[in-house]
């Protein structure tokens, strides 16, 4: 099948005007209907010279959002050794077509991305792709938890943060080493936490759901020990710690507290923590499997509340891309991820902007400006120099989720058939404009 590709409307070298639109940036505290021009992939300080204006390439945005291009800090890639669910290509395809112009891509791969080859490797692959790609290197060997991984050698080939994504660096001194080691290189670590013995052979949240559909509970407190020994950890060293994936109403509640303690503490969350419980699991939907695996209705509303309050400081995708054949199983015998690059912005505006839980502008400190600064990135800004990273959202559009159609090589969304409300059908990527769909 012929790959889709987003029409370009101007290249990164020309003059453009985004017109009519309405510019929303948290970081300027600027909200009004306004034009904005980009040359040379910088955003301007108003208009250029008036005998450059006839040149420009003109973006209608009338009825829409221009905001500072969204950023992903949790997405999955898979590339190399794993193109039969993922590739770099198909990736960022998927998180373009989400409004997404930088995304964060986990070192799960195959080689791990624990050297600077591996890194090297990745942002070549990067160079032609649809999105800016930020890899984020393995703390541990192979992420086995078991001996330091090359840091210092992957932060100068390019990595903005370390992590073990899908597991704990359980031995509490090399988690130390880590921290100091990433304090000393001034990245964060990114922090998976989970006591894997208390989570053990756990397939869902441990509740009054997993006893009555007889599976294996996975139970708060294996998030929230380990988040606490991981808080205690960031005090110690002074290094950032960014923790990824919260699920629990105990994490919010440590975070918060830690936060208020001085702790260089971050946290993001997936929107379907946000949104969905354990009990949509009745009917053994492997594409509702996730890790960490969806918590109480008690669990969504602290989460809510951390949004809310700014406890939580950015709504990632989490973006988990599986093979069919991978998911299409018994559900004790799946892997645990659903996609979501294409529909965390939608999911967000339709179950947390409408509901009144969050307004506009912090949807996009959550989607954008606030992973720009956590990660030291560029991007998240339409103040006057910064590269031109933007995407246009269409507040009004109206569609349903559907796997099948998406660009992702995965089909399993845990939100299929969903109807949402508003979504990215713009952006620009140092100047470059891409049109993702026309009349949504």
């Amino acid at each position: 099948m012929e790959t889709r590709m987003p029409e370009i409307l101007a290249e990164s070298s020309d003059l453009v005007c985004i017109t009519g639109g309405r510019i929303l940036d948290p970081d300027s505290n600027r909200d009004e209907i306004a034009d904005l021009w980009i040359e040379n992939g910088l955003i301007l300080n108003g208009r250029p010279e008036q005998r450059h204006e006839k040149q420009a390439v003109v973006v209608d945005a009338t009825g829409k959002i221009v905001a500072p291009g969204l950023i992903d800090a949790r997405v999955y890639l898979r590339e190399p050794g794993f193109e039969y669910r993922e590739t770099v290509e198909s990736g960022t395809l998927a998180a373009g077509s989400g409004g997404f112009t930088s995304v964060l891509c986990m070192p799960d791969t195959n080689p791990v991305m624990d050297k600077a080859e591996v890194v090297r490797y990745v942002n070549g692959k990067a160079e032609t792709a649809h999105t800016r790609v930020f890899p984020v290197g393995a703390a541990t060997e192979n992420c086995d938890g078991r001996n330091l991984a090359e840091i210092g050698d992957m932060v100068d080939a390019g990595v903005v943060a370390v992590t073990d994504p899908n597991r704990t660096v359980s031995d509490a001194r090399l988690m130390r080493t880590v921290l100091e080691y990433a304090g000393m290189l001034s990245i964060p670590v990114i922090c998976h936490c989970e006591d894997s013995d208390l989570s053990a052979e756990g397939l869902m949240n441990e509740s009054y759901s997993s006893t009555r559909l007889g599976l294996a509970g996975n139970p708060n407190v294996a998030e929230d020990i380990i988040l606490a020994r991981d808080i205690m950890l960031a005090e110690l060293t002074e290094c950032p710690i960014h923790i990824a994936h919260l699920s629990t109403a105990g994490a919010v509640a440590l975070v918060r507290d830690a936060k208020a303690r001085g702790v260089r503490v971050s946290a993001e969350v997936s929107p379907y923590h946000c949104v969905l419980t354990d009990e949509a699991l009745d009917g053994y939907n492997t594409s509702l499997k996730l890790s960490p695996p969806l918590r109480s209705g008690d669990d969504v509303l602290a989460i809510r509340e951390g949004l809310r309050d700014g406890t939580i400081d950015a709504i990632v995708s989490d973006h988990a891309p599986y093979a069919v054949d991978e998911k299409t199983v018994e559900f004790a015998a799946a892997p645990s991820g659903s996609i979501g690059t294409e529909t965390v912005l939608s999911l967000v505006m339709t179950e947390l902007l409408d509901s009144g839980v969050i307004s506009m502008n912090q949807v996009l400190r959550l989607l954008s400006l606030n992973p720009a600064r956590i990660f030291g990135l560029s991007g998240g800004t339409l103040q006057p120099g910064a590269p031109a990273d933007i995407t246009l959202i269409d507040s009004d559009a109206s569609w349903t989720v559907s796997g099948e159609a998406g660009y992702s090589k995965s089909r399993s969304t845990a939100i299929q058939d969903r109807k949402l409300r508003g979504r990215a059908d713009t952006t620009v990527l140092g100047g470059q404009v891409l049109q993702w769909r026309a009349g949504s």
